[in-house]
């Protein structure tokens, strides 16, 4: 079976055994580092456990409990409202990566890749500070720009027909300091949504295509809007499906944003108070980590469920 994987039976381990002592240490390490503090994790969901000597069994209280949280019910909104958001920041960096992939210039090509990858070696926290630059209420560029341009009449004038009382004549909003206001500000984060990551994936998908299929789609006169449609969407459904599940799993978890920008207490109101950080908060904060872990086991279930519907409805045929 020469390329592929090589089939030993039962009886013949024996004879293999020093390839399998050579993978042991690795396995070993993914035991304690990985398997080891999920087991304790769901442990542990069924304990009243503050993460050091209290440690009472409680069966699915601690269940029950997060059934009946407002403040669960209220991370697990904003979460899906941030994932909905996030599929429609995926356009961009498909139509960057087919743009690139487009251009005749296999040096401009080469160029604008570098151009990609440059900001992957930039500290996380660095663009964090940035873009809480830009939403600052007195110095912040989006404000300015927005009195430059005339929008933020757009918005005042909306604000007053609609009644939301944020956008004041006269005043620039506070985009991370109002609690109507924050939603919108983490889904703008990040414009124009071009993921670095996501832009070459795509890329890597897109250059697997022969080149003899472009040729015969110009045979058949067909343009480069069908050629986007019928021939790069479909044969890269393999990379959009990976960066969805990773986007998914990303949002359900991630808590980062929101620490960073708002403490434990999830900004004016608790309004970015998702998951991953009331979980935080609980283990860390107010010493229940028994309910923490119930939520993260939760969160868990969670991500089974949207990536085995993304892995159904989302096909992949060539």
């Amino acid at each position: 079976m020469a390329g592929g994987a090589k089939r030993i039976p039962f009886s013949k381990l024996g004879t293999y055994w020093h390839l399998y002592l050579l993978v042991l240490p690795s396995l070993l390490l993914l035991a304690l580092f990985a398997y080891y503090p999920a087991a304790s994790a769901f442990y542990h969901a069924f304990f009243r456990w503050n993460g050091d000597f209290v440690n009472e069994f409680v069966g699915v209280d601690n269940f029950l409990e997060a059934f009946r949280d407002p403040v669960l019910y209220w991370g697990f909104a904003v979460v899906f409202i941030l994932i909905a958001a996030n599929l429609f920041t995926m356009v961009p960096s498909i139509i960057t990566a087919v743009v690139i992939h487009r251009l005749r210039s296999a040096r401009a090509a080469y160029v604008y890749k570098v151009l990609f990858v440059v900001p992957m070696i930039i500290p996380w926290m660095v663009g964090l500070l940035i873009w809480k630059f830009f939403y600052d209420p007195s110095v912040g560029i989006l404000n300015k720009v927005l009195n430059a341009t005339g929008l933020m009449t757009v918005l005042q004038w909306l604000d007053g027909l609609l009644g939301w009382r944020v956008f004041v004549a006269g005043a620039n909003p506070v985009w991370l300091g109002d609690a109507k206001l924050v939603i919108p500000a983490l889904i703008f984060w990040g414009f124009p949504w071009v993921g670095v990551v996501g832009v070459l994936l795509y890329l890597a998908g897109l250059q697997s295509i022969d080149e003899s299929v472009y040729e015969a789609a110009d045979i058949d006169g067909i343009g480069w809007f069908k050629k986007f449609l019928y021939i790069e969407l479909p044969l890269i459904l393999t990379q959009v499906r990976l960066n969805l599940v990773l986007m998914i799993i990303g949002t359900l978890q991630g808590y980062g944003l929101m620490y960073v920008l708002f403490g434990t207490s999830g900004g004016p109101k608790g309004v970015a108070t998702v998951p991953g950080l009331y979980m935080f908060r609980e283990a860390f904060e107010t010493g229940r980590a028994g309910y923490a872990c119930c939520i993260g086991l939760i969160l868990f279930v969670f991500i089974l469920i949207l990536t085995e519907i993304n892995n159904r409805y989302v096909r992949v045929e060539k």
